[in-house]
């Protein structure tokens, strides 16, 4: 079904409630397991026309935001979904109170109780106003962003539309861009400082009523972190200034030097790679479009139908345009047995790598879309950031089709840009612990640790020069840290594993691709760690796996043909 057909209805909360209510009295009422097993599946109908109602309405909303119906119902649902939750809750409780508990391990494995055990500390009932307030400001901070006019050059832009000229060979060019974009979001500071500064007290009092300490806790259980906890974030961390810093730190350098720039640069100097300009996409978004169907149709008989689904239902957006929410993403709609691709393309490298990214994860959803019950479709975010952060490697094969005669420079810019991230995402995560451990912090010295951390994870940039970027502010542009905190480390893990395909694919592209498909086929039935091992691949927990895939990419750039790179 086309996705224009997908129909939405508006969630009747209390018959819903009444629907879970006689769920739940059934299963516990059930005789025998064979009784539970079947309640359990109605339920599992119940929750996935919630979650294809709440995607349906989410999409529709953040395609255009300035659509007053389904901004309406986005309120909404940010009202009565964390009602709701409360009566989902029950089906949890008594799941793991059930007699034949035993049984349903046995058929849909532990790790289903073990998350379910994590998802009850994250909520009760007297956090229900909490929850529909962090709703409303998260979706107030996205609603900011999309509002964005950014008047360049007489040309009115969105944020997303801005970042060609962001990256732009010709250096004023480049300059203003990056003062015009700083200029929005210095001028929507103070907004920005109250929207993060209500957040995160606001959680800090969730946690709190919940009984943990401060929210660090309850984001880890949020995220599901079932096989690691902080002190192996904290030794990745130690990892990452240890291999990652230095190899990221000789790529800027290098950088430096073929650009014609002083080290350390500035941020609008630093998203420039080659004084002949970044490497561009072949084609208007069509053709892209075209490029992608065609590689995935090539890749393998698996991919050949999962691209075939997408482009026949209309199950891709792509185009930036006034109104839209910025970023990318892809969500699952479970009754149509789809998924949804959302991105903003603008004429960049961007385009190609977001669509081979979330195509990774709409890739993975499609494979897992007769899964039951519905957690057993999804592993925990990290390794959903596997699927997405290797396919855009796998995408390699087919550079020349995205980049004509830049395919090469392509791939050097996007292992290094592998390379350089994660100092980055670390960072990200490191601010989130210390503003949540802190969060008496006030906005100025909020900024002044990401000034602090920026010296320890990006010791090439300089800051200043720039309104906004140069004053220790930048974190305030990227939105898992204001919608989704605790996210952001997970592409670090993700892409540390996705550097190991990487490696596999320069001896042996047939058996990582094997590796791959069975690493998605696992979906949400393992471990993070059980996962990886499972796959063959390392633990991005044993400083040993990043120090090799450091090792390898440097050896990789080291060998490359420097007369390419203009």
């Amino acid at each position: 079904m086309k996705f224009s057909e997908m129909q939405y209805v508006h969630l009747d909360t209390q018959k819903l409630k009444d629907e879970i209510c006689k769920a739940v009295e059934k299963f516990k009422s059930a005789k025998c397991f064979e009784e539970a097993d079947l309640a359990f599946a109605e339920y599992g109908q119940i929750s996935d026309r919630v979650e294809t109602q709440t995607a349906l309405a989410y999409i529709r909303h953040t395609v255009n935001t300035i659509d007053e119906y389904y901004d309406r119902e986005q309120e909404f649902l940010d009202e009565n979904l964390p009602v709701l939750t409360e009566y989902f809750q029950m089906m949890t409780k008594a799941l793991l109170e059930s007699p034949f508990r035993a049984e349903f391990a046995e058929k849909y494995g532990e790790l289903m109780f073990i998350n379910e055990e994590m998802e009850l500390k994250t909520f009760s009932p007297n956090i229900v106003s909490d929850l529909q307030e962090e709703n409303k400001l998260t979706t107030e901070y996205e609603k900011l962003l999309a509002s964005a006019q950014i008047d360049f050059r007489g040309e009115i832009c969105t944020v997303p539309q801005l970042l060609p000229y962001k990256q732009d060979a010709d250096d004023k060019t480049r300059l203003e861009a990056w003062c015009a974009e700083g200029g929005f979001y210095k001028e929507n500071k103070a907004e920005l400082d109250r929207i993060f500064d209500e957040l995160v007290h606001l959680r800090d009092k969730i946690a709190k009523k919940l009984g943990f300490e401060d929210f660090t806790t309850l984001g880890y259980y949020r995220m599901r972190r079932n096989s690691y906890n902080k002190t192996d974030v904290a030794e990745f961390r130690k990892a990452v200034q240890k291999y990652l810093v230095p190899l990221a730190d000789k790529i800027y350098r290098e950088t430096a030097e073929r650009i014609g720039k002083d080290y350390p640069l500035n941020y609008a100097d630093s998203a420039l790679m080659f004084r002949s300009g970044n490497p561009k996409p072949c084609g208007n978004s069509d053709e892209i479009l075209a490029t992608a169907k065609k590689f995935y149709r090539e890749l393998s008989p698996e991919t050949s139908e999962f691209i075939d689904f997408m482009f026949d239902n209309d199950l891709l957006d792509v185009l930036s345009k006034k109104g839209k929410a910025q970023g990318g993403y892809c969500i699952e709609i479970p009754d149509y047995k789809a998924e949804f691709i959302f991105a903003n393309f603008n004429g960049t490298s961007d385009d190609v790598e977001t669509v081979t990214h979330e195509a990774g994860h709409a890739f993975a959803g499609y494979t897992a879309r007769n899964i039951f019950p519905a957690a057993l479709r999804s592993p925990t975010m990290e390794s959903c950031e596997i699927h997405s952060m290797s396919m855009e490697f796998f995408a390699w094969r087919a550079a020349e089709d995205f980049y004509g005669g830049e395919a090469e420079k392509f791939k050097y810019s996007h292992l290094a840009s592998a390379i350089k991230f994660i100092p980055y995402g670390t960072m990200v995560d490191h601010f989130q612990h210390i503003v949540y451990e802190h969060p008496e912090l006030t906005p100025e010295q909020r900024d002044e640790k990401w000034k602090e951390l920026t010296g320890i994870y990006m010791p090439w940039i300089k800051l200043g020069e720039i309104a906004f970027y140069g004053d220790g502010c930048a974190w305030q542009r990227q939105h898992h840290i204001y919608s989704s905190p605790f996210y952001y480390i997970d592409y670090c893990f993700a892409q540390t594993v996705a550097l190991e395909f990487w490696a596999l694919m320069q001896t042996d592209f047939d058996k990582a691709w094997e590796s791959y498909k069975k690493l998605v086929g696992f979906a949400g039935t393992k471990k993070f760690t059980d996962l990886v091992k499972d796959s063959g691949l390392g633990n991005p927990f044993n400083e040993n796996t990043l120090k090799s895939v450091c090792e390898a990419a440097a050896n990789w750039l080291d060998r490359f043909d420097k007369s390419k790179l203009m």
